[in-house]
């Protein structure tokens, strides 16, 4: 600066003046500096750094490069010039050291936030981070950053140690607890959820409370977000999903069988014993011969051994065209491909009511996918109801349209 103050007096210039174009002088060299510091940084060094990063055998510093970690970092070199030439203005020295220190602080809680992020991108990368996602830690550390280059900027400002900023935040605890009260419950039910392993990113999970009903696709410090069926979002408190109940389907998922639990109403007037032809028809139906073969030496024997006088129906043991229809339906279940051998499975009956007598299918289809076990449900029930006539059955429904139009034109023919 004195150079060329001097240096413009020789040329002729007034004193006065020539402070006045030195200081110019300076600020456009030290501008011009920091401007080609900058563009050498950002379309050479870093330029070659993404080329190098981009040709690696490496993935990781991809992500990195992605999240703009190092342009970032970039502008702390225009920073460092003008903090080293701020000595040629003494009189504004210190406030220029300040807002230099201020921009660096600034610059680098963004350069270690996008970091973070980086970071986060990574561990997705690998399958454990369906099970132990960190993305609530990594909140929690960019909070505590971001308090802390507050405390720095704060003190840089006032001109006093850092610590006697934490020490006042004592103080101000109970208002603190009030301002980050969602941050800390998140952070507890975050590290509850994953230790206790509650819920993972790609569960299905069941939230009525909420209106969530499908898959979670993000769980963050605060939030849990659900991808509902119809694809609307669902944001979900994460202390939520520790205070209150949901339904996680993952245990069917990772079973490899989703229950099918459907019944069918029979109508109790079409219920009855069968007879000789009956049960030669159902002799005939290839999945029940053997069974009907074993029955008919049971029942007879049975009724033999027991003198039992067979001229009233009533007497002895019999075989009902409901009890045909229920071995029936087992053993199509039980021959069915779509089927889970390995799990429960069974046809039974409940209470009857005005409704006829509900016979339940109680069994596991051996794929969870939505839809196919949709179209195996649909399958088996489409053929129950179609069979259900040739045991001498009726399926119950209440009177159609039809069903009236019917009675009334039989009585008016009458």
């Amino acid at each position: 600066m004195e150079f060329i103050n001097n240096l413009l007096v020789e040329l002729g210039i007034q004193a006065d003046t020539a402070v006045y174009l030195s200081n110019a002088i300076m600020i456009v060299g030290i501008s011009a500096l920091s401007i080609l510091a900058n563009f050498i940084t950002k379309k050479i060094v870093i330029k070659v750094l993404s080329h190098y990063i981009n040709n690696n055998r490496f993935k990781w510093d991809n992500y990195l490069l992605e999240r703009k970690v190092f342009q970032k970092l970039s502008h702390v070199v225009p920073a460092l010039i003008i903090y080293y030439f701020s000595f040629t203005f003494p009189t504004y020295q210190q406030w220029i050291e300040k807002g230099v220190v201020i921009y660096m602080i600034v610059v680098m809680m963004l350069v270690l936030d996008a970091f973070l992020n980086a970071m986060n991108d990574i561990y997705t990368t690998y399958e454990i981070s369906k099970v132990r996602p960190i993305r609530g830690y990594i909140q929690v550390v960019k909070i505590i950053i971001f308090i802390i280059g507050g405390i720095l900027i704060i003190s840089n400002l006032i001109g006093e140690s850092p610590v006697i900023l934490l020490s006042g935040i004592g103080a101000l605890s109970a208002v603190i607890m009030l301002i980050f009260k969602d941050s800390i419950l998140g952070l507890v039910a975050g590290i509850q959820l994953t230790s206790n392993d509650m819920v993972r990113v790609g569960d299905w999970i069941e939230m009525p409370k909420y209106g969530a009903d499908g898959d979670v696709i993000e769980i963050s410090l605060v939030t849990v977000k659900v991808q509902n069926w119809d694809k609307t979002i669902t944001t979900i408190p994460t202390y939520a999903l520790i205070s209150d109940s949901f339904k996680n389907w993952r245990g069917m998922q990772a079973s490899g069988g989703r229950r099918i639990k459907r019944a069918i109403h029979v109508d109790t007037g079409s219920i009855t014993f069968c007879s000789p032809e009956m049960i030669e028809k159902f002799k005939k139906i290839h999945y029940l011969h053997d069974y009907i073969t074993k029955r008919e030496i049971e029942i007879e024997q049975h009724n033999i051994e027991n003198e039992i006088d067979r001229s009233s129906k009533v007497n002895g043991r019999a075989m009902t065209n409901i009890g045909v229809f229920r071995a029936y339906i087992e053993q199509y279940l039980e021959h069915h491909p779509k089927i889970h051998k390995g799990m429960t499975r069974m046809v039974r009956q409940l209470n009857p009511g005005e409704t006829g007598l509900p016979l339940e299918i109680y069994a596991f289809t051996n794929d969870t996918a939505w839809t196919v076990y949709e179209g195996v449900q649909s399958d088996i029930f489409d053929h129950i109801l179609a069979v259900a006539p040739e045991f001498g059955l009726r399926v119950y429904q209440s009177p159609t349209g039809h069903d009236l139009r019917s009675v009334l034109k039989s009585v008016s023919s009458e």
